[in-house]
């Protein structure tokens, strides 16, 4: 048995207080700590933790989504609010232009291109409208609606100055087509025709066709350099907007850059000038004298008219040509209308002094896009029921994907009406100055498209005209 000494008995419970006291100011610091500051552990949770969500309710007006991690949009549709229903009535409108849109301007390029004897200089200016029409409607519309429902900007800075550059150009061949119609229907009252105009070949065609294309694409070369993609946040819902500035990039050159401010500065009267009073005054001027040249040779015609056959030519050309005539005053009126008003705010904002805010000013672009939109898609619906030839050729198209417009096989005239045919052609080959007559009112559109198949069957020297 050991014998402790009292020394030893009073040093050993000496030490044995101060490893006590230490203990307990360690887990008093220990448990100060803990109060005071989470561990890593628990702030890591906190970090990874998703937040509540709002109890606002306006945060429901937008849904954040991310597009590869970096893309969040507006997202007006769902759930149902006041703005929804701006919303779904913009898209349905969209809708309705977009498909009346494509399908005529589809319909009218391929009865032009898919009919040999509708390639005439007109139909392939009306042809090449109805192109530029549909990459309008293609290309620029889903843009503008996708922008418009989400606040962001399809492809960023190049759709900003893409779709600008194509409306601009759409507009400039607008107007040197409606030019161009203009002076042929002057030229086609005021010349004196001695002999039948054969159809015009394919290298003319495509040589004024070149002239409007060219000339509207280079116009239209400054939209390219003045339009810049700015972004912000909202306040209201803290998502990034997107919107288009016209605001030139003084990363250009010297040169470039002083023309392309001035063009900024004079776009306003540039645009006015060019793309609304140049087509308007031009067609109402040439329609003047149009008319004029016709009623004088209406007055010097009529006493001279003796017999009834050799007025009913005169009477066809006349009855052809105001039908034309009609589809040029049509094509500009309608091209008026949906261009005017977008001219008169720009001024009445210029001039009269009134401040607007950036939401008017966005809903004033928002209409002259749609007014844009709209003559887009209805100049090829005006012109499939105004001219007769593409109206009839459309008919047939559309009968040929028919049942009940299909003959039927099993009716007695069938035989009646292959020896009618056989006769008429039979007689077509012996007098060929007949059939030349008769391709020529298909061409002016005086006669029939289902006429075309039958001229096509008979030989290479009945067929005029260079083939496209």
């Amino acid at each position: 048995m050991i014998r402790l000494e009292p020394q030893h008995i009073i040093s050993s419970s000496h030490h044995s207080a101060e490893r006590r006291d230490d203990a307990a100011r360690f887990i008093r610091s220990d448990c100060v700590r803990r109060l005071h500051e989470p561990d890593a552990q628990q702030r890591e949770r906190n970090a990874h933790r998703t937040p509540r969500p709002h109890p606002d309710p306006d945060a429901f007006f937008t849904t954040p989504r991310a597009f590869n991690g970096s893309l969040r949009v507006h997202n007006p549709l769902f759930p149902l609010t006041e703005e929804s229903y701006s919303a779904y009535a913009v898209m349905l409108l969209a809708l309705i232009v977009f498909s009346v849109g494509i399908v005529g301007n589809l319909a009218l390029m391929c009865i032009v291109w898919h009919n040999y004897y509708l390639k005439s200089t007109w139909n392939c200016a009306l042809a090449s409208l109805a192109f530029w029409d549909f990459t309008v409607l293609f290309f620029c519309l889903p843009v503008v609606i996708f922008n418009e429902l989400t606040k962001r900007r399809l492809m960023g800075d190049l759709s900003c100055r893409i779709v600008p550059y194509v409306e601009v150009t759409s507009l400039g061949v607008t107007t040197f087509t409606l030019c161009a119609l203009s002076i042929d229907r002057f030229h086609a009252v005021t010349s004196v025709q001695t002999r039948p105009q054969q159809v015009e070949s394919c290298q003319s065609i495509l040589a004024k066709l070149s002239v409007i294309w060219v000339g509207s694409l280079v116009l239209a070369a400054p939209e390219l350099l003045m339009w810049r993609l700015e972004q912000e946040v909202s306040p209201r819902t803290g998502l990034p907007v997107d919107s288009c500035g016209q605001q030139p990039s003084v990363t250009l050159p010297e040169t470039l850059y002083s023309l392309v401010l001035t063009y900024h500065q004079a776009r306003m009267w540039w645009t006015f000038g060019c793309f609304f009073c140049l087509p308007l005054l031009f067609t109402g001027a040439c329609q003047l004298l149009t008319r004029h040249v016709a009623d004088e040779n209406a007055k010097s015609i009529r006493p001279s008219s003796s017999s009834s056959s050799a007025s009913s030519s005169p009477k066809k050309k006349q009855r052809r040509e105001r039908q034309l005539t009609r589809t040029v005053v049509a094509l500009a009126s309608v091209y008026a209308i949906c261009s005017l008003p977008e001219n008169v705010w720009n001024f009445v904002l210029a001039y009269s002094g009134v401040e607007v805010g950036v939401a008017t000013r966005a809903l004033l672009a928002l209409i002259g896009q749609f007014l844009l939109f709209v003559r887009a898609g209805a100049t090829p619906i005006l012109l499939l029921c105004i001219c007769r030839s593409l109206g009839q050729a459309f008919m047939d198209c559309c009968c040929c994907c028919c049942d009940e417009c299909l003959p039927d096989p099993s009716s007695s005239t069938t035989s009646s009406s292959s020896s009618t045919n056989a006769t008429a052609v039979s007689s077509s080959l012996s007098s060929p100055v007949s059939v030349q007559e008769e391709k020529l009112k298909i061409v002016s559109g005086t006669s029939p498209a289902v006429f075309f198949d039958k001229v096509k069957d008979g030989p290479t020297e009945l067929i005029i005209g260079t083939p496209c």
